[in-house]
């Protein structure tokens, strides 16, 4: 892919898989630099990605606190559902969901991307995983001494539980970033796309794809990924199996 960014049109075709460009150019980087908004676009990608990261998040770890502390009727049969949730394909819910969008006015705009996926059942279950090794010791000290829900959630529970929410927020946000097919439906507005859906104008199915400038804008799109990954890789890797106590 970034061999091939620097690649001309015709050396892309004849040489696709030599890894180092016979004929090296930035010719592809400036041309998209004319053709797009690049700044926009990675913008645009960040701002949703964060907003879905921040909403899966905090709803994961909010019900996760209230399935593993509080005590109410049904608990288990409202966890199953939460869970179920898993197992039912996007097309289902696709329809269902742009018509809200639609009714709610908020299409072309990041929350109409970001609000049907605010929660996240996965995350609820990885997170009340790593809350069920907090020693309840801890948690039954903090009642006696009266420590409100909102200050033993923010003071005990989220600095125990950091490696799983940076894992977590990591592969949230990565996938977020490279989400296609719901902003292709809610995103019209050019000023508003993100770097997944400029690419498409590059690939055609018709044959009129110009490949040194799709590898070069998917190039520009795998920077931010790749930089949280290698910076977080060892919380991605081990935080899940070693999550709670060290």
């Amino acid at each position: 892919m970034v061999a091939n960014s620097f690649k001309t049109l015709q050396d892309s075709y004849h040489t696709m898989w030599q890894l180092i460009p016979l004929h090296p150019t930035l010719k592809n980087y400036q041309t998209l630099s004319r053709q797009v908004a690049l700044l926009r676009l990675i913008w645009n990608t960040f701002f949703m990605a964060t907003l879905v990261t921040l909403g899966k998040l905090s709803t994961g770890l909010l019900a996760a606190y209230a399935f593993q502390y509080f005590h109410f009727r049904g608990k288990k049969w409202v966890y199953f559902a939460f869970v179920a949730t898993i197992f039912i394909p996007f097309t289902v819910t696709m329809i269902p969901n742009y018509l809200v969008i639609a009714k709610a006015n908020l299409l072309n705009t990041a929350l109409g991307v970001a609000l049907p996926q605010l929660c996240d059942a996965t995350g609820i279950m990885i997170f009340l995983k790593a809350m069920a090794k907090i020693p309840r010791s801890l948690i039954e000290s903090a009642y006696l001494d009266q420590i409100p829900t909102h200050r033993l959630l923010m003071n005990i529970i989220i600095p125990i539980l950091r490696p799983s929410i940076i894992s977590i927020g990591a592969i949230f946000f990565i996938n977020s970033w490279n989400e296609y097919v719901w902003p292709t439906l809610i995103l019209k507005d050019k000023s508003s796309f993100t770097l997944p859906l400029a690419l498409q104008n590059y690939i055609s199915s018709e044959g009129g794809t110009n490949f040194p400038l799709a590898m070069a804008l998917a190039t520009i799109m795998i920077i931010v990924p790749l930089v949280i990954y290698m910076v977080f890789q060892r919380y991605i890797l081990n935080s899940i199996s070693n999550s709670g106590l060290k």
